[in-house]
């Protein structure tokens, strides 16, 4: 009887743990404007090394119509993230051209900092986090 107590004693504990890891909440979740900044920023780090090596001028970036498909709240080092999943339209402009690419997918992790003003776009490099100041 004692070990039949433990046993049932031990999958209550269990469950009570899995009911207690609560996800941040949804309202939290960053707005459209910080979603286009970190869409922003992910594509200066990669235009930034491109332009660099092949010695040509940064070209102007718009992003727009961004479709939000998927949100997953989660923590990432005890602090609440999203990690958003979805689409956009990107508009570059070169000094002698103009190139419109629609539906380009994204997958970002952004992370709002303690005090609740800024966010940061989380990358995750062999396993550890990287992270970088949404402005």
């Amino acid at each position: 009887m004692r070990r039949f107590l433990g046993f049932l004693t031990s999958i209550f504990l269990v469950f009570l743990t899995a009911c207690g890891s609560v996800a941040p909440p949804q309202e939290f979740a960053p707005d459209g404007e910080i979603v286009a900044k970190a869409l922003l920023l992910q594509f200066r780090h990669t235009s930034d090394r491109l332009s660099q090596s092949l010695q040509i001028e940064e070209p102007q970036v718009k992003i727009a119509k961004i479709n939000v498909t998927s949100l997953e709240p989660i923590y990432v080092g005890k602090l609440p993230a999203y990690h958003l999943q979805g689409d956009y339209d990107l508009t570059l402009r070169l000094p002698h051209q103009k190139d419109t690419k629609q539906h380009n997918n994204f997958d970002l992790y952004l992370q709002r900092q303690i005090e609740g003003k800024t966010w940061r776009l989380l990358e995750e490099v062999a396993s550890q986090w990287r992270s970088y100041l949404v402005k």
